[in-house]
C-alpha cells in the first residue's frame, strides 16, 4: 500500500540533491571552519556560499545570516538575544497567543525570571492578531514585538507588513518566525520592515538541526550563549557544515521551484477544503478561509478526537497530524485552536492537511474517499449528532 504523506508542516523529506551534498561534504570536507590552513579554508568557503544562498533567497545582505541549530534556536536567539542587548533599557515583549511554543515559552521563561513584561494578544476567529492591538500594546519599555509569519496548525498568515511598519515607527524591533513561510512565499527583507527572521531548513525540504536567523544590520542583538565566538560572536560553537550546506541548498532550489509549486498546492488546498466541507457534515474548517499557507487545510469535526482520526488514517495509509508536531504527545486542546475561541470540545477533533511537492490529484482523491467513513465511525462510536 502507497503511504500519503500530509504532515509537511512538521517536517519534509529530504531532497535527493540536498542529501547528496551533505553526503559529499560528510565524506570530504573535514575541516574546522574556525582554522586557517587549506581543510578549514575549504570548509569556512562551503559555509559562506550557504550563506550567500540564504541571503539571496530572502532579499539579505550575507553578513545578516546567522546559523542556528533550527527554529526553536533561532526564536530563542531572537527573543533573548535582544532583551540581553536592551537590559536596563527595555523590557517588554509584545507576541500572540497563537505563536509556537519556540516563542510562547521563552517569552514566558523571561517573564517567570523577572527578565521581561510580557504581553501576549487575542486574535480573531481566522487567527489573525489586530496590527492596531500591536500598536496599542507598545509603550516606551518595549523591546521587541513577535508575530509569526504563517501559522504552522492553521496556516493562518499575519498582517506582518503593517505591523512591521508601525514598530518601525515606534523604534521596536520587530521578529517574526517565519519557519513555514520560507520557501514557500516570496520574502524580501529589502522591502519587509522585519528586523529579525526565523528560518528552519527542514520545513523545505532541507535537513533537521540547521536553521538561520535573519538579523537586519544595526538591530541590537547579544549572544545568549558564550563560547568560541563563531557567527561573528552572535552564535557560538562549531558550524554544522553539512548541515549549513544542506540548508543553502534547500532554499535555493525551494525558492527555484517556488513560484509554480506553491500555486499547485493552492489548488489542491482549495479542492480539498471545498470536497471536504461538501461531503462530511458540520466539518469546521480552522484558520483564514483565504489568506492561509498554500498547504495548509485545517479542519475540526465535532464528536471526534484528533488522536483517533490520526490513528485512523494511519491505518488507511495517510499521515496526517491533529496539530503541532511538538506538542503531539499533549492530549490538550491545541492552544492554538482554544485562542480561535473554538469550544474545548469541538478543538478535540482537530486534523491537519499539510500537502508537499509530492502530494497528487490522486492523493487528494483517495483521502477525500477515506476520511468521510472515518468520521462518521467515529462519531457513531461516540453517539454524536450532526446536522444534515
Amino acid at each position: 500500500m502507497r503511504r500519503v504523506y500530509l504532515d509537511h508542516a512538521a517536517t519534509t523529506p529530504v531532497d535527493p540533491e540536498v542529501a547528496d551534498l551533505m553526503a559529499q561534504v560528510l565524506r570530504e570536507v573535514s575541516g574546522n571552519p574556525s582554522s586557517i590552513y587549506a581543510e578549514g579554508r575549504q570548509a569556512r568557503a562551503l559555509v559562506d556560499r550557504a550563506r550567500d544562498e540564504v541571503a539571496q533567497a530572502i532579499g539579505a545582505d550575507p553578513a545578516e545570516i546567522v546559523f542556528t541549530s533550527g527554529g526553536t534556536e533561532a526564536d530563542n536567539l531572537a527573543l533573548r538575544g535582544v532583551l540581553k542587548a536592551r537590559e536596563g533599557e527595555a523590557d517588554g515583549i509584545v507576541t500572540t497567543a497563537i505563536e509556537h511554543h519556540a516563542i510562547l515559552d521563552t517569552a514566558l521563561d523571561l517573564e517567570a525570571h523577572g527578565q521581561a513584561r510580557v504581553t501576549v494578544l487575542p486574535v480573531d476567529r481566522d487567527g489573525r492578531v489586530s496590527a492596531q492591538a500591536v500598536a496599542r500594546s507598545i509603550d516606551e519599555r518595549t523591546a521587541i514585538v513577535s508575530v509569526m509569519h504563517g501559522n504552522n496548525e492553521v496556516g493562518t498568515l499575519q498582517p506582518v507588513l503593517e505591523i512591521g511598519a508601525i514598530c518601525r515607527e515606534r523604534g521596536v524591533a520587530f521578529h517574526s518566525d517565519a519557519v513555514q513561510t520560507v520557501g514557500a512565499l516570496a520574502i524580501d527583507v529589502r522591502t519587509m520592515p522585519i528586523d529579525l527572521l526565523s528560518v528552519n531548513a527542514h520545513k523545505f525540504y532541507g535537513p533537521k538541526g540547521v536553521g538561520a536567523l535573519f538579523i537586519r544590520r544595526g538591530t541590537r542583538v547579544s549572544t545568549v550563549q558564550t563560547g568560541g565566538g563563531q557567527e561573528k560572536g552572535r552564535r557560538t560553537g562549531t558550524e554544522n557544515v553539512s548541515g549549513i550546506v544542506g540548508l543553502g541548498a534547500a532554499l535555493r532550489i525551494a525558492a527555484s521551484r517556488r513560484a509554480v509549486e506553491s500555486a499547485r498546492q493552492a489548488e489542491l488546498r482549495d479542492r480539498l477544503i471545498r470536497e471536504i466541507r461538501s461531503r462530511i457534515p458540520d466539518a469546521t474548517l480552522t484558520g483564514h478561509p483565504t489568506d492561509r499557507l498554500p498547504n495548509s487545510a485545517s479542519f475540526c469535526f465535532s464528536g471526534t478526537q484528533g488522536e483517533a482520526l490520526v490513528v485512523s488514517l494511519d491505518l488507511e495509509g495517510f499521515s496526517v497530524s491533529s496539530g503541532s508536531a511538538c506538542t503531539s504527545g499533549n492530549t490538550d486542546p491545541s492552544h492554538v485552536l482554544l485562542a480561535l475561541g473554538l469550544d474545548r470540545d469541538l478543538a478535540q477533533g482537530s486534523l491537519r492537511l499539510t500537502l508537499g511537492r509530492d502530494t497528487t490529484g490522486a492523493d487528494i482523491d483517495a483521502l477525500l474517499a477515506a476520511l468521510p467513513p472515518i468520521v462518521a465511525r467515529l462519531r457513531a462510536a461516540s453517539g454524536a449528532t450532526v446536522s444534515a
